[in-house]
Order: structure tokens, then C-alpha cells, then sequence
């Protein structure tokens, strides 16, 4: 074969492969597949959330709820693992403001959240919620309103005004005029609940998911809505994660069906 040949071969067999690349090129950008304007936002969905490992901080009144939820997220997307720290809002607001490595931020009141402007993404609210009353097993004082906490004789506890459900729990003694003399005030409201488990306190006010995992350990009073407050939970990614893209898409999965689902079951409002 003369080297003339041999060339021109060459370069058709060149044209061939390059005419085919475009075509497969093509295909693969077609209509099943929009492009990243036609989306309308460039933040990622959760369906395509990118693997990390995600610090996720939390109202501990949501410690149950979102151990459940982590599971079913990380089962949705393998290769992501998220790890949950509990605590009081004030608590988590303190270690956001010290800049723990944390990757998003869900607190029990807007009033925490709005305090972190500067250090977090725009908050959505993920789930409500209300105070009810957990009275010592068997409910010994008969306790069946919120006058009764105002009986000297019965041992109340309540969470500290700083902390979320210690300002709502203010917020609705004074609004009925009752006063209260707590014999403590707790850093989070599993600790008022733990109080009360325990027969170290008669009563306290926490929130409705956090009497009703308690079983028979305590009594669960009920506070009518015109009496009671109302307690968002607003969710945010952090400015600080070094995973900013994992957690915008966790973030928004706490608003997905299957997230809701797993709140209500646990005993939150819808948003």
C-alpha cells in the first residue's frame, strides 16, 4: 500500500471517531437532562447530594426525630455519613459563634437562629411544636393545669429563660399571671424531663415529643392552644462548612416528604 494510501485512511478513520463522539456527546445533553439554567437554582438537589461527612447541630428536643432521619438519609444517599450534636439552642448558637466545625444548624425558636445572621444561610422552618405539662409518674398532685404548678408543694422544674423552651414556658406562665418558683432550672428541656423521670421534681414544662417518649414514666397534661405557645424550628447550612454543597442538599431534604413524615410520626407539627 502506497504511503499516499495509508494517510488517507488515516485521516478518515480520525473523522469518523470524532463525527461519532459528537453524536454520543449530543445524546447525553438532550431534553432528559436540563441544563443548569433551566433549573432555576444552582444549589443541588437531594436526590444528587455529593458525599461528605456532615456535622449536623440540633435542638436536643430533637435528638429521637433525627437519629431516626439520619438513618433514612444516609440510607438514601450512600457514601454520606451524618453525625448529630444535641444540645440546647443557646448552647449550639455558642459553638457556631466559636466556630466548631459544623456543617448546619437546626434550632428549637427563630430567635437563636435570627442571632446568627452573619454565620449561617437563610433558615427555612422545618417543624412545630408545643408545651404540654410531664407530671410524676401517676400524677400524685392531680396536676391538670398550669394554676396547679403554682401549689408550693409541688416540686416544678423548669429549663432556664435563656434556652428556647425556658422563654416559651415564661412566656405562658406570665401571660396566665401564675407564678412559679422552680427548685431548678435546666440547660435543655431533656433535662427538665429527665427531673421529672426521675421523682427528682413533681412537674415541668417541656415539649409535647419529648413527654409522649417517655411512656409511663410520667403523666403528659395537655395546655390548651389559647394558653400555650408555638415553637418553630428553623433550619440552616453553615458559612463555615467545608461541605457547603452536602449540606445545602441536607438541608433541603429536612423539607421533603419523606423528612416530614418521620417529624410528624415523632409528634411535630406541619411547618
Amino acid at each position: 500500500m502506497s504511503p499516499t494510501l495509508t494517510r488517507r485512511r488515516t485521516v478518515a478513520a480520525a473523522a469518523l471517531s470524532a463525527a461519532l463522539l459528537a453524536g454520543l456527546t449530543a445524546c447525553g445533553s438532550g431534553d432528559d437532562k436540563p441544563a443548569a439554567s433551566d433549573t432555576g437554582s444552582a444549589a443541588p438537589s437531594a436526590s444528587a447530594a455529593p458525599q461528605a461527612n456532615l456535622t449536623v447541630l440540633a435542638a436536643s428536643s430533637l435528638t429521637d426525630a433525627f437519629r431516626t432521619a439520619g438513618e433514612a438519609y444516609q440510607k438514601a444517599h450512600p457514601g454520606t455519613k451524618v453525625t448529630f450534636s444535641f444540645a440546647g439552642s443557646q448552647e449550639l448558637a455558642a459553638q457556631v459563634k466559636q466556630g466548631a466545625p459544623a456543617d448546619a444548624l437546626v434550632t428549637a425558636d427563630t430567635k437563636t437562629m435570627d442571632g446568627l445572621k452573619a454565620e449561617t444561610g437563610d433558615p427555612k422552618i422545618i417543624a412545630k411544636n408545643r408545651l404540654v405539662i410531664a407530671a410524676g409518674k401517676g400524677n400524685p398532685f392531680k396536676i391538670d393545669d398550669l394554676e396547679d404548678l403554682a401549689d408550693t408543694k409541688v416540686k416544678v422544674v423548669l429549663a432556664a429563660p435563656e434556652v428556647p423552651v425556658g422563654r416559651y414556658s415564661k412566656q405562658i406562665l406570665d401571660a396566665q399571671k401564675i407564678e412559679v418558683k422552680p427548685v431548678s432550672q435546666e440547660p435543655n428541656v431533656r433535662a427538665v424531663l429527665s427531673k421529672v423521670e426521675l421523682g427528682e421534681a413533681d412537674a415541668g414544662l417541656v415539649y409535647k415529643t419529648d413527654s409522649a417518649k417517655s411512656g409511663d414514666k410520667v403523666v403528659t397534661v395537655e395546655i390548651p392552644d389559647d394558653q400555650n405557645a408555638v415553637a418553630s424550628y428553623p433550619a440552616a447550612t453553615l458559612k463555615q462548612s467545608e461541605n457547603a454543597e452536602a449540606a445545602v442538599a441536607f438541608v433541603a431534604w429536612l423539607s421533603t416528604p419523606e423528612a416530614q413524615k418521620i417529624l410528624q410520626d415523632a409528634g411535630f407539627q406541619q411547618p
